[in-house]
């Protein structure tokens, strides 16, 4: 199977290698350093900072399907460790968010990927693979609890990956003093009002200058997107927070949130 040759050829990488330079990151070093000095060109000290996180990647994976987690079995432990690999090579303190945080985000996103897709996979799973012989020799398919069973899954699945989109984003949101009562208060009653603020907060964060400019300043590049959108300062001002909030949906992985206010309209780098 080709997740094990994956997890076989990761574990010798990263677990089993012995690294004794005088490089190496010392225990008590914070996470952030470590990273900074590997995107700096200390690439020798990848395989150690994975290694000293292995209890965290393992903890993580298992957090996310409530049951232990057997690396050394478990494919789903090979997509773990490469997520967090993944994260040492995307992170930016830019963000402001603490490397740990991203990393179990990053994490938690590619074995929703995973799931996902070994539920297609089951989903096209013939009903013969369940049969079974009863006693009188004749072939028995539990067809009705196989779909419940199946169905039960996808639902549980949903929610979690909702609860998860919600705690990444009160994460953003924070960074720019912003709460999700913030955003109940502040949302937009008029259906006119709410598609011009998608429009607007769908702009800001597919033009790149405006974008990072919020990012790197916490504030709402207010006269680029006025005129951009022909809409009244005062307008982008009194709903600054709906606007930053909705930006940085647009912006980031939120498939269910991105439908939920109405932003999967709109195709990539769409605006209007």
């Amino acid at each position: 199977m080709r997740g094990e040759r994956v997890l076989l050829v990761l574990w010798k990488k990263w677990l089993n290698s012995s690294i004794k330079s005088a490089k190496s990151p010392d225990e008590a070093t914070v996470p952030e350093q470590w990273v900074d000095r590997i995107q700096n060109g200390e690439q020798e000290l990848r395989n150690e900072l994975i290694r000293q996180y292995h209890p965290y990647i393992l903890r993580t994976a298992s957090r996310f399907f409530r049951r232990y987690i057997d690396p050394r079995q478990d494919d789903a432990y090979s997509v773990a460790l490469a997520a967090f690999d993944e994260a040492i090579t995307g992170y930016s303190p830019q963000g402001g968010r603490l490397f740990l945080g991203f990393a179990e985000t990053v994490i938690n996103r590619r074995l929703i990927d995973y799931t996902r897709q070994e539920s297609r996979h089951a989903s096209n799973i013939p009903y013969s693979a369940f049969e079974s012989e009863g006693e009188d020799g004749e072939s028995t398919v539990n067809r009705v609890e196989v779909i419940q069973a199946m169905e039960a899954y996808t639902k549980e699945r949903t929610a979690d990956e909702r609860k998860m989109e919600i705690a990444a984003l009160t994460e953003e949101l924070a960074i720019f003093g912003i709460t999700f009562g913030d955003l109940v208060q502040h949302s937009p009653r008029h259906k006119d009002s709410r598609e011009m603020l998608l429009r607007m907060g769908r702009r800001l964060a597919i033009e790149e200058n405006m974008f990072q400019f919020l990012r790197e300043k916490r504030q709402l590049p207010i006269k680029e997107l006025c005129e951009a959108e022909s809409v009244s300062r005062k307008t982008a001002e009194r709903h600054r927070k709906y606007l930053i909030a909705v930006a940085l949906i647009a912006f980031g992985t939120y498939p269910f949130l991105q439908e939920y206010i109405g932003l999967d309209r709109y195709g990539k780098g769409e605006t209007s």
